[in-house]
């Protein structure tokens, strides 16, 4: 079993900065991608950011310049600092990895439980 566990949202006023962290653990053999998704109420998840194992990114146009993802391999983690924060990001912010397992090797997407982020005006 592979879990994903997220810490780090909560509460800031607009312009603010949150750092989010997602750490896997349990039978964990190998990670490739690994991201960051957002929903709100009402709206489907939308891809926030998305990292190789070696360290390529991508993401979300409105995102751009404010966001940075990055990965500790070592740690099996994956961390997003959200800068400039705008009422408009407010949302539960959900990680998700692409996990080898251990034993099985078998390959599936992982999510993160959620963290909610909200930015106040």
């Amino acid at each position: 079993q592979v879990q994903l566990v997220e810490s780090g949202g909560g509460l800031v006023q607009a312009g603010g900065s949150l750092r989010l962290s997602c750490a896997a653990s349990g039978s964990v053999f190998r990670i490739y991608a690994m991201g960051w998704y957002r929903q709100v109420p009402g709206k489907q998840r939308e891809l926030v950011a998305t990292i190789t194992r070696g360290g390529s990114t991508n993401y979300a146009d409105s995102v751009k310049g404010r966001f940075t993802i990055s990965r500790d391999n070592a740690r099996n983690t994956v961390y997003l600092q959200m800068n400039s924060l705008k009422p408009e990001d407010t949302a539960v912010y959900y990680c998700a990895m692409e996990v080898q397992e251990s034993v099985s090797l078998s390959l599936s997407r992982k999510w993160g439980q959620g963290t909610q982020v909200t930015v106040s005006s």
